[in-house]
């Protein structure tokens, strides 16, 4: 008897044949990216680093936070036990927001019944991106012609992230909001510091 799952199986041979469940992003959401200040807010990225990336490269993925803590603890916690956060990080990123100009269909992997209906689990979000990237794959291809999914993020499973593949430049209308250490956004910054208990050094 083992203590550990192992890893997430990849998608079914019938995934094709199953129902995912499906969240419609209206015209007018806005989703929230921390992104680099040398770099504009919008990257389909074609790497192959992150977890739902195309594994060839044959399609491109935008990261975002439904909320503007769900970005940071995406950009900033990746790494499991982090208990502080430098000035010198935050500056070298940006806030931005993105609204949304078209409605988007979406998988959603985070609502009651979302995973068990096309055979998967938790572990999607948190084991390995080769897999994570056969299923992003598989349900980019998926009948339904999703636009991208709607996940919880690893560190903070009570916010939605979502990523979204290749869309046309005029379906997001970008506000760059600027840094997180500019005063105007101190209450803002200084409430995500503190919902996460991380402290700010130099």
């Amino acid at each position: 008897m083992t203590d550990r799952p192992g890893e997430h199986p990849d998608p079914p041979s019938d995934l094709a044949n199953r129902s995912p469940l499906l969240y419609k992003l209206e015209p007018g959401t806005i989703l929230s990216r921390i992104h680099r200040r040398d770099k504009g807010p919008v990257f389909f990225g074609r790497t192959g680093r992150n977890r739902f990336d195309s594994p060839n490269g044959s399609f491109g993925v935008l990261y975002l936070g439904m909320d503007e803590s769900c970005a940071f603890v995406e950009t900033f916690l990746q790494d499991t036990g982090i208990r502080v956060v430098s000035r010198h990080e935050l500056e070298q990123r940006h806030l931005a927001h993105l609204e949304l100009t078209m409605p988007l269909m979406v998988i959603d992997l985070s609502h009651s019944g979302a995973l068990a209906r096309i055979g998967a689990d938790s572990r999607l979000f948190s084991g390995s991106h080769a897999i994570a990237q056969r299923w992003s794959t598989a349900l980019r291809d998926h009948a339904t012609k999703p636009a991208g999914l709607l996940y919880p993020a690893r560190h903070d499973p009570a916010r939605n992230a979502c990523a979204l593949y290749d869309l046309p430049e005029s379906a997001l209308r970008v506000t760059r909001v600027g840094s997180l250490l500019e005063p105007k956004r101190a209450t803002v910054l200084a409430d995500i510091l503190d919902r996460y208990d991380l402290g700010l050094i130099d």
